[in-house]
């Protein structure tokens, strides 16, 4: 019978819900690290990782150093001095603002021009002591020790923020007190629209039947998001189509924001322990990625109140790996990646896609093989499944006369143990048709196999027992019929021998020559 043919490897489709995540987890704020003040009284949280990669305003804004010199300087002896030097700066920056907003609204939107739509930013220069300005001798925190809160004024600054501080605030799901970057934003800045520019800021998408679409520009322009306002210029142009592009375009800068935040561990708030060292991360991230993540992070359990988390039996190569699949979709390979160790975690954590869907452009190593790739994935950002990775390598390294047998059946019991269902499949394949060679160099390891396996190689082994007997049997009955023939013509007489070895004599010739000159003489 015919060879059978291997199993295909099929990646499944990846998770539907990637879209949908981010935004219920600003509805439902699990460890939010920012309170946005609307207005002086509506509070908003949100996360450092998600604004900070989405906007360039709000990644400056995290990353500002709260105690300046001059900022500091405010509550000491230099007060009117340093009071003097600030409002000049900040006169100079309001002036040049003011004129600036006109310029900028005359070319994009006329908004707020009514005094009662009027924000601050709109009012002439004044000077003011902010209570927010230098270092602040604060409350006492929790574990009772003696705290410092820190912030800024921010008028100077930016026109879409006033102030920013840090200080303890309760956490709205746990209610318990944490430190938090409260930032509390222009008054011009209404709820209904800010909430929507937030749900771009999260997910790269904007509803095309927003009501307040005039306001939600504004707020892109405070805030420098500029692809959101033209977005907002499609739907009123009727060309809301054109968003789709702004959205992938969107996706493609957070990505490599959240690439830079991962290798550089910016705005991280958990570190995970590991046997090789230690890796920073977000938990928003993780939470609105992986439900193993959100499970251990919003539910009951030690981990969703501490920094460090601990996670033995695993690598710092294997986890980067893992974080980077779970903040982008995508994954990078590296040298020193394991890949069926990265199948290992991936089934810890539940991620399904992520066994059959990641990928290694480097070596192969696992016990006896070592295998590198003939061809190279042709696009960096698109990575082979590790499952058909491994296979190809497995039969590329065959093709170079490499014995993988025992790999195989290596391969096989991790794979199963694993739920990586399809490398399994392939490796019960391997083995089923190349079973008696198998069997033959490692008659041990093939004994102690489970009795399901043992099953499936004796109901799939190739060829099959059946014909095996069937071809044993006719090549005794071959070789039978071929020492009967030989004695058979062993038996025959040698007259006939002798009769064709006389017809060839030379002593005929002499004959044959005179029979040949009387015809020639008779023809003529």
């Amino acid at each position: 019978p015919p060879k059978p043919p291997p199993p295909i490897i099929i990646v499944p489709d990846p998770p539907s819900n990637n879209e949908e995540r981010p935004a219920h987890l600003l509805e439902d704020p699990l460890c939010a690290d920012v309170i946005l003040v609307l207005q002086e009284k509506i509070k908003i949280y949100a996360h450092k990782i998600y604004l900070s990669t989405s906007s360039s305003k709000f990644y400056d804004l995290f990353l500002m150093d709260l105690s300046e010199e001059d900022q500091q300087s405010t509550t000491g002896h230099g007060f009117g001095v340093a009071v003097t030097a600030a409002a000049e700066r900040m006169l100079h920056q309001e002036e040049r603002h003011h004129g600036r907003d006109f310029l900028l609204r005359a070319a994009s939107f006329d908004i707020c021009e009514s005094a009662e739509e009027a924000g601050p930013g709109q009012r002439k220069p004044c000077l003011r002591a902010s209570t927010s300005d230098g270092i602040l001798r604060g409350d006492r925190y929790e574990n009772g020790e003696r705290g410092l809160r820190r912030g800024r004024n921010l008028s100077s600054w930016s026109r879409a923020f006033t102030s920013i501080q840090e200080e303890m605030a309760e956490d709205p799901l746990t209610y318990k007190s944490k430190l938090m970057v409260v930032v509390k934003m222009d008054a011009s800045i209404q709820p209904g629209p800010f909430r929507a520019v937030l749900k771009y800021l999260y997910t790269g998408e904007l509803d095309e039947n927003e009501r307040d679409l005039m306001h939600i520009a504004h707020i892109a322009e405070l805030l420098e998001v500029f692809d959101l306002r033209m977005m907002v210029a499609n739907i009123l142009n009727n060309e809301a189509f054109m968003n789709q592009e702004i959205t992938k375009a969107f996706h493609v800068r957070r990505t490599n924001r959240v690439k830079e935040c991962l290798a550089k561990g910016t705005f991280s708030d958990v570190t995970f322990v590991l046997d090789d060292g230690a890796i920073s991360a977000h938990k928003p991230l993780l939470i609105s990625s992986c439900d193993w993540m959100a499970a251990m992070f919003g539910g009951p359990f030690v981990e969703s109140s501490t920094n460090e988390v601990a996670l033995p039996h695993t690598s710092k190569s294997c986890m980067r790996a893992v974080l980077e699949y779970l903040y982008t979709g995508q994954f990078s390979s590296s040298p020193d990646l394991d890949d069926m160790k990265l199948i290992i975690l991936a089934n810890r954590l539940c991620l399904p896609h992520l066994v059959a869907l990641t990928g290694q452009s480097g070596w192969l190593q696992h016990g006896r093989v070592a295998v590198t790739p003939l061809q190279p994935p042709p696009d960096p950002r698109v990575s082979p499944p590790t499952e058909q990775y491994t296979v190809t390598g497995l039969m590329e390294a065959a093709q170079m006369m490499v014995d993988i047998d025992g790999d195989v059946l290596v391969f096989l019991e991790l794979a199963q143990f694993h739920c990586a269902y399809q490398l399994a499949d392939w490796c019960l394949h391997h083995i089923c048709t190349n079973y008696n060679n198998v069997c033959r160099k490692f008659p041990r390891d093939m004994k102690a196999m489970s009795g399901e396996n043992q099953e499936y190689f004796e109901k799939h082994r190739w060829p099959p027992v059946w014909y095996l007997k069937e071809e044993d049997h006719y090549q005794r009955a071959k070789k039978e019929r071929e020492k009967e023939d030989y004695l058979h013509l062993k038996r025959q007489p040698k007259r006939r021998w002798l009769f064709w070895n006389a017809s060839s004599s030379p002593s005929s010739s002499p004959s044959s020559s005179a029979a040949t000159a009387s015809s020639s003489s008779s023809s003529s």
